[in-house]
């Protein structure tokens, strides 16, 4: 094994302490056999850490059948290399690179059917017939990454097909121009994790005893993924995938079309290359601004568009998570939930920083998309006003001025009141019925007799008050159904 993956160059970087690497180290230990006995052991144990290595990344994206097949695929869409990273911008390359890409992909083909039954035999170990004939067992999918699995599992078939160097090489080449590289090809959303600093890695990122679920020993190193699936920037930050995420659609958020026609045809005009704003979506709370900007990734996951969340305490990475994606053949939305501050915070200075810019323009593939209960999203008080009695102000209302400039750089700002009476009404019973409540056994009338004593308990309607609602009537006849 090791005399073909000695053989990769454009796909040479796969980081030390990969999988593929250890075993070929393993396999060079080997040596055909001629290995001293005294040594076959260690060779013995250091593929069955690997082994397991590959059952934990096998069970996280619920690979089944060939995990060998499943996990050499799963390389070749996460690598980011000088010919990846141009194809996922649309050109197929045609040229002197060409000849070295498609000899890295022979490497692999070979890989891909390779022999493990003469070491098997001289080792007494089964475990590659085991992975490569794998059965694994059925689980929910919240448990696993589901959409990657079917990716690369397709891919994986398909590659497995291919009788050449040539016909791997065109398999890959639309992989890439369909849907990217990297972790940020396959996955729709994602999170900041700092590397540094209070709650971050330090020292040699995964090398110690994992973080984040991650086991000892998973970083890939560079600037691509870990086999895990999460991936590091040059600078001190990485971006996490958030699996599993709500399916949920524009059209499944009862009312607010006036609201969620406008976030569309930003997003839009965005998608487009268009000129598009920053937003802000402010009002009531429970009234659906999270839940509309997080439909955008099912609307629009297709045509290109990825989620980045981030949160208040966060923003001094936010130049890091910039310059990581900004040239990238995608369009990111850097959302910011429930954005808010109070006098004496000062973390939206750094907001406002980033998103002037400074030297270096604005990235046309990123936007921010924020939501608040608060239109200005600063707190404000009387006293903003007289800061030349209180503060030692020269000019009268700076303090007011520069509050409200951060609400200033969101272009468009959607505005989210709370329903009214028969508005409300009208969401649960919409709600109800998607529910799969039976409009014989549950009439209107009898859904709606303690709405109102519902809404009014919690304080005022809002759609997150009417699901509540519908899950508690729910879980109601739930209950009863049991008992019956």
């Amino acid at each position: 094994m090791n005399n073909l993956t000695s053989r990769l160059l454009v796909y040479g970087d796969l980081g030390e302490n990969s999988i593929l690497k250890q075993l070929s180290h393993a396999f060079e230990g080997w040596d055909g056999g001629a290995c001293d006995p005294h040594v076959k052991p260690h060779i013995v144990r250091m593929i069955y850490d690997q082994i397991k290595r590959l059952l934990d990344l096998a069970t996280d994206y619920g690979f089944n059948r060939n995990l060998w097949q499943d996990y050499l695929t799963f390389v070749l869409m996460t690598n980011e290399n000088s010919f990846s990273l141009v194809t996922e911008r649309g050109t197929k390359q045609h040229g002197s690179i060409d000849l070295l890409v498609k000899s890295d992909f022979e490497v692999f083909r070979q890989l891909f059917h390779y022999d493990f039954t003469p070491i098997e035999k001289d080792l007494g170990i089964n475990c590659f017939s085991v992975i490569t004939g794998y059965h694994a067992i059925d689980k929910k999918k919240q448990r696993y990454n589901k959409s990657v699995s079917d990716m690369v599992r397709a891919l994986s078939d398909r590659l497995t097909d291919a009788d050449n160097a040539d016909e791997f090489y065109e398999i890959i080449t639309d992989q890439y121009l369909r849907y990217g590289v990297g972790m940020i090809g396959l996955n729709a959303a994602f999170r900041v994790r700092s590397l540094n600093g209070a709650g971050g890695l330090g020292g040699d990122v995964g090398m110690g005893s994992g973080f984040l679920g991650v086991p000892a020993g998973y970083y890939a190193g560079g600037r691509e993924a870990t086999e895990q699936g999460i991936f590091t920037n040059a600078d001190d930050v990485a971006l996490v995938p958030i699996y599993n995420l709500d399916r949920r659609l524009l059209s499944d958020l009862v009312g607010y079309e006036a609201q969620k026609e406008e976030l569309r045809r930003n997003t839009e005009a965005f998608l487009d290359g268009k000129a598009s704003n920053n937003i802000l979506l402010y009002g009531d709370a429970g009234t659906g601004k999270s839940s509309s900007v997080k439909a955008l990734i099912s609307e629009y996951y297709d045509r290109g568009l990825r989620m980045i969340e981030i949160y208040k305490h966060q923003f001094r990475d936010l130049s890091s998570v910039i310059a990581r994606i900004k040239n990238r053949n995608f369009r990111f939305i850097i959302f910011i939930d429930d954005l808010s501050f109070e006098e004496n915070e000062v973390e939206y200075k750094f907001l406002k920083a980033v998103i002037e810019g400074g030297v270096e323009n604005w990235p046309e593939n990123v936007v921010i998309y924020a939501t608040s209960n608060r239109r200005h999203l600063i707190r404000e008080t009387w006293n903003d006003r007289t800061d030349m009695e209180h503060d030692g102000d020269i000019h009268r209302s700076d303090t007011v001025e520069e509050k409200l400039s951060l609400s200033a750089r969101f272009g468009v700002r959607i505005f989210y009141p709370a329903p009214r009476h028969a508005e409300f009404q009208n969401i649960v019973l919409s709600l109800a019925r998607r529910k799969g409540l039976d409009p014989i056994e549950w009439p209107d009338e009898r859904i709606l007799h303690d709405a109102i004593a519902w809404e009014r308990r919690a304080g005022g309607p809002s759609g997150r008050v009417a699901e509540q609602y519908i899950t508690y009537i729910l879980s109601e006849k739930d209950e009863a159904s049991e008992q019956a």
